[in-house]
This record gives structure tokens, C-alpha cells and sequence, in this order.
């Protein structure tokens, strides 16, 4: 590909519009906005550009980038796409536009350490699906932590700081595991070829004893499937999501989520396939059980972010599920579920975000008759909530699908238990459809 650093370009676009606002310490709310929109609508650009560059038809990296860093101990400052990064990078740079132009009516506080949290996130997301170097992708993915406590933390709902320690304490759990695992690794790898690297297409040429990657395997494993997140790990999601601002939980659900999948398919199964076999049949049941335990526990809720929240564990069981299943089709089935739930989930937040911003609460049964009130708003959420739920025709479906039928050619019970379980996943959303936009409208029903 070529030579220009597009890649650099994509990620540190929103770190030179923070710079901007950080050193503009005097710039007007109005100036700081515009300057977060046009770094972030710089990046987007360039992920097009890059996106139009890439080709479908070749296998491994491209648009590469290479430069050394600290060469005497194997970090190299690596970069690279596939097939497998190139839409998650688009993907982020689409959200997080999205969500710094969403942030411009409902955050006046702040707004200068607001907009330039949000930047360093987007530059943290984008680092981590570039990297191809493990200490710099392991720098990203810290970078990806700070910002986004600091939004749910000090921008958040009324229990803001308690989900902002518990998402914080739970990802910084996970990344340290995950720092022993990449120092064992680089260390048996330097045994074994004598080579000191951290570049993830080397250290996967390397051929490491079973017992080790055992426990390596596990290490990476509980980094990622915190992220996901996969039950047990999931604990932090709702609180989390229920409450950061619309803008935080778009960006949690659309992104964030997505690099603990990617993880699991860069780094887990390359560098410890050996592992990830004999770990698999496991994995299949704890992703059976965040299937089944997501939509079980959305049932019930009364606050609609909740709901979605609890759905997102849901969902995300089935990237799991097809990336452990060991086919092309369950692989391709968790692609597609990324990046639809990416687009889904962030447009079914802003639709809650709606509501909260005009009637300042997300109580399900506060709402009723919206078909009436807010005709387009009822039809934009009613695609929103089928794609959800995996409408044939729309991309909730396609992902689904290929996941449980990768699942059936290894584990059928898993796919077959998934499969009944999508009905909840209809229950439970169009029940919130019904009540919000159908039911008969509450006489104390806030004005939205």
C-alpha cells in the first residue's frame, strides 16, 4: 500500500484537536465544540480514505507502518489493517463524530475537559485496532480506559462515581493480567528464537509449550472478555451504561465493547490456538449462559438503558460464540454482530438520549403514545429495534445467523440453545416498543 502514514493520521487527528482545545484555554463552549466536530470530522475523512484504499482481494496487512522505537528490547512503533480492523476503524471514527455532535446541547459543564476526554478516547479506540506492535497496543488500550471513566465519572447520572470506580477497577484488573501475559510472551519468545519483538504476525510464528499457553491464553482471555463483556465479567455494563451520558454509553456499546472481540481474534487465537482449542468447549458454555442470563435479566427492567444494556451482554455472547467456534462462518457471524450491535446499540442509546434530554427521565412506564406525539422518532426507533432483534432483511440477522450456524457444525447444542433464546431477545424489546410508543399515554407522562 502506500507510504503515506494514513493510519497515524486517522488516530492523531483527535489528539491534535485536544492539543487545540487544551492549549486554548481562553476558547469560547461555542469555539471548543467546533474544533472537537473538525478533528473528529478529520479522522472520519481519513477512514474513508482509507477504507477506498484497502483491498478486499489481499490477505494481510496493509496500509503498514513501520518505525523504530526502543529496537534494543523489540518495540517498534507498528501499524497495519485487515480485513478484520479496517470497518472497526470507520466504525469508531463514524460514532465518535456522532457523539461529539450529540454532546453539543446536553453538556455545559466542563466543556472544554469534556470534548477533550472524548478526543483521547477516540485516539485510544483507534490506536488499539492499528497496533500491531503489543506494547503500543497495550499504551491504546490503557489511553481507552482514563477518558472514558472520566466521562461517566464527572458527566454522568447521580451514581456516576460508583460506576466509574467499578468499570475502572474492573478493566484495570483485566489489563494487568493481560500486561503479565504479553511479558511472558515476549520472554518465551526470546527463549525460544533469540529475538527480542512484540510484533503480533512474529510472535504468532512462535511455537510455545501447551501448559504455558494454558495459562498465557487465560491471561489475554479475561483482559478481552471483561471487555465484551462476557458473564461473569459483565457486572460493571449496566451500571456503566445507565449512568454515562448518551454520548459515553454510544461510545461504550458502539466501540469499546468491540476491542474486547477483537482481542479474543487478534492476539488469543494466533498466538495460543493450541489453548484456545482445549479452552473452547468452556467458552462456548459461559457465552450459552450471557446469552441466555442478557436477555433473562432485560425482561424485567424499568429503566430502558438498563434494558439495553443487559441486551448488549446478549448480543456480545454471540460474538463469542461464533469467533470459539472455529469456522469461517461463525467468524464471519461475530464480525458482523460487532459491527451491527456497534450501529444498533449506539442508535437505540441516542433514542433513549432523546427522551431523557427533554423529559430528564429513562423509566419505561413513564412513557406512552410516542406514535402519535413523535411520529418519526416511533419509526426511526421501531428499525432500531428490529435490527436489534434480528429481523431477516436487516443486520442484526445476517450476524446471528452465521454465528449459530458456525456453532452448529462444532457445538450444536450451543447453537441450538442460542437459537431459542433469540425469541427472548424479541420479548423483552418489543415490549419496551409497545409500551413506549403504543400503550396509552400516562397523565403524568413528562412532556417530551
Amino acid at each position: 500500500m502506500s507510504n503515506f502514514p494514513i493510519l497515524s493520521l486517522i488516530t492523531y487527528f483527535p489528539l491534535a484537536g485536544a492539543l487545540v482545545i487544551f492549549f486554548w484555554a481562553n476558547a469560547s463552549p461555542k469555539t471548543t465544540r467546533q474544533i472537537a466536530l473538525w478533528a473528529s470530522i478529520g479522522s472520519f475523512v481519513a477512514s474513508l480514505i482509507m477504507l477506498a484504499g484497502f483491498d478486499s482481494n489481499k490477505s494481510g496487512m496493509q496500509w503498514t507502518e513501520h518505525m523504530s522505537w526502543l529496537p534494543s528490547v523489540g518495540i517498534h512503533y507498528d501499524m497495519g489493517i485487515d480485513g478484520i480492523s479496517v470497518l472497526l476503524v470507520v466504525l469508531t471514527t463514524l460514532l465518535s463524530m456522532l457523539a461529539i455532535i450529540w454532546s453539543f446541547g446536553p453538556i455545559q459543564t466542563r466543556v472544554r475537559e469534556y470534548f477533550i476526554a472524548i478526543l483521547l478516547l477516540e485516539m485510544g479506540m483507534i490506536g488499539v485496532f492499528v497496533s500491531l506492535d503489543l506494547f503500543l497496543f497495550y499504551i491504546f488500550f490503557e489511553l481507552s480506559l482514563i477518558p472514558m471513566a472520566l466521562l461517566i465519572g464527572v458527566w454522568g447520572s447521580a451514581n456516576r462515581v460508583y460506576a466509574a470506580i467499578k468499570f475502572f477497577l474492573y478493566t484495570l484488573a483485566g489489563s494487568l493480567l493481560m500486561l503479565v501475559g504479553i511479558v511472558a510472551t515476549y520472554q518465551a519468545y526470546y527463549e525460544e528464537t533469540g529475538v527480542r519483538t512484540l510484533n503480533i504476525l512474529e510472535l504468532s510464528q512462535g511455537h510455545y509449550g501447551h501448559t504455558f499457553q494454558m495459562w498465557t491464553f487465560a491471561a489475554f482471555f479475561i483482559a478481552f472478555a471483561i471487555k465484551v463483556p462476557m458473564w461473569p465479567f459483565h457486572t460493571w455494563l449496566p451500571d456503566a451504561h445507565t449512568e454515562a451520558p448518551t454520548a459515553g454509553s454510544v461510545l461504550l456499546a458502539g466501540v469499546l465493547l468491540k476491542i474486547g472481540g477483537y482481542g479474543l481474534i487478534r492476539f488469543n487465537l494466533p498466538l495460543f490456538e493450541d489453548a484456545a482449542r482445549t479452552w473452547a468447549p468452556w467458552i462456548m458454555v459461559l457465552s450459552v449462559i450471557a446469552i441466555i442470563y442478557g436477555a433473562l435479566v432485560a425482561l424485567p427492567q424499568p429503566d430502558m438503558k438498563k434494558l439495553i444494556a443487559y441486551s448488549s451482554v446478549s448480543h456480545m455472547g454471540f460474538v463469542t460464540l461464533g469467533i470459539f467456534s472455529f469456522t469461517m462462518t461463525g467468524m464471519y457471524g461475530a464480525m458482523i454482530v460487532m459491527l451491527s450491535h456497534g450501529f444498533v446499540t449506539s442508535g437505540l442509546f441516542m433514542c433513549v438520549g432523546v427522551l431523557y434530554d427533554r423529559a430528564h427521565t429513562r423509566m419505561i412506564s413513564a412513557f406512552g403514545g410516542l406514535a402519535t406525539r413523535m411520529p418519526i422518532y416511533a419509526s426511526l426507533f421501531g428499525v432500531l429495534m428490529f435490527a436489534s432483534i434480528g429481523l431477516p432483511g436487516l443486520s442484526g440477522f445476517v450476524g446471528e445467523y452465521l454465528a449459530m450456524q458456525g456453532a452448529f457444525r462444532e457445538y450444536y447444542w450451543a447453537g441450538a440453545i442460542s437459537m431459542f433464546v433469540v425469541i427472548l431477545a424479541a420479548w423483552y424489546m418489543m415490549w419496551l416498543y409497545q409500551r413506549v410508543v403504543f400503550m396509552r399515554q400516562p397523565e403524568d407522562m413528562p412532556d417530551p
